[in-house]
């Protein structure tokens, strides 16, 4: 702040008509300013145009967003690939718990530059996610409610209800956060419909009849088989292949099921996709895999089990993601991937 100096006698005379020049002069440089006010009123236009401020209704109640986001922290990995799917590249973010090799995903690998990592998921940052200065914070009540109002005091803060099988109504209020509904939508519909045009190619080539498909997961702990309801169940669903009935969910809150070695017969499909989310000598997957009820399994005996990516078909939960799901599906079937 400037103080004022008191000017007296002839001094005082002299200042007035002064001012009026300096004034004059000041207003005509700001009139004729390309980087002064003009600047600074585009990020406002662009706001207004994109329909912002905006109110949007969360799961954690309504929240105002002022102008449209530039500096976006993403708590979640469907929220790294929503924002990352609609050109976003976020400063800050936080890796998968479940990639044993630490890091960002590689299937993102060039779409994050110089984006930081505030991890660790379940307890991210708050100190370093301050200090990038976000204009909105995007996860789900099922990961951070604790630190919800923390989150809120350093910016906007947008929580979904909870993350998996709902994917596609999660891009919907990210896209809304960031006054980007129109490319959301855009995405979906071509990853829908290459997915029913992969569905198609796979019937075609079967004879007119669709395959089983089952997903198994080793994790550190029982082995998990996915349900319809679940984000890779979701994926497999708009392809249209089949589910075992051991796999079939209508309950919103059952999307996974452990079995042990001995009820891997509870995987039996002509497809079967293996992921692992640990180090292998942490699962059960040597003694599955040896178990004579594996091995008795067709698709087992007829090659039919495909080892695909887990921070794709498990942490992925986006349409980027469900791309990635779509390429391994379509090899595994032995038909090309349909354009987009």
């Amino acid at each position: 702040m400037f103080k004022r100096s008191p000017l007296r006698g002839i001094g005082r005379l002299v200042a007035v008509p002064l001012a009026v020049v300096l004034g004059t002069t000041l207003l005509a440089a700001c009139g004729d300013d390309s980087s002064g006010k003009k600047a600074d009123a585009e990020p406002a236009a662009a706001s207004a145009a994109a329909g912002f401020p905006r109110t949007v209704k969360t799961a954690m109640g309504d929240v105002k967003i002022p102008a449209q986001p530039k500096r976006v922290v993403v708590l979640d990995t469907g929220e790294l690939d929503d924002v990352t799917l609609l050109g976003i590249d976020p400063v800050g973010a936080v890796a998968p718990h479940f990639k044993t090799g630490g890091g960002f995903p590689t299937y993102l690998k060039g779409e994050l530059s110089g984006t930081e990592d505030v991890g660790p998921l379940l307890e991210p940052n708050l100190e370093k996610i301050a200090s990038l200065k976000p204009d909105l914070i995007l996860s789900s009540k099922v990961r951070h409610e604790k630190v919800y109002d923390k989150l809120s005091a350093i910016a906007p803060t947008v929580f979904t209800e909870t993350t998996g099988g709902v994917w596609k109504d999660n891009l919907k209020v990210h896209a809304e956060a960031l006054g980007l509904e129109k490319e959301a939508a855009a995405k979906v519909t071509a990853y829908e419909t290459q997915a029913k045009a992969l569905g198609a190619a796979i019937k075609a080539k079967d004879g007119n009849a669709m395959p089983t498909a089952s997903v198994v997961r080793f994790i550190a702990g029982p082995t998990r088989l996915y349900q319809t309801n679940s984000y890779s169940g979701v994926v497999l669903n708009d392809i249209g292949l089949k589910r075992p009935a051991t796999q079939v969910s209508t309950d919103p809150t059952v999307t996974m099921k452990d079995v042990s070695p001995e009820q891997i017969d509870q995987a039996d499909a002509d497809l079967i996709f293996v992921t692992s989310a640990d180090a292998e000598d942490k699962t059960q997957k040597k003694q599955v895999v040896s178990n004579p009820v594996w091995k008795d399994l067709p698709a087992v005996k007829n090659g039919k089990v495909f080892e695909v990516p887990d921070e794709t078909w498990m942490s992925g939960i986006g349409v980027q993601a469900a791309g990635e799901m779509l390429k391994d599906v379509a090899k595994a079937a032995g038909v090309p991937l349909p354009a987009k």
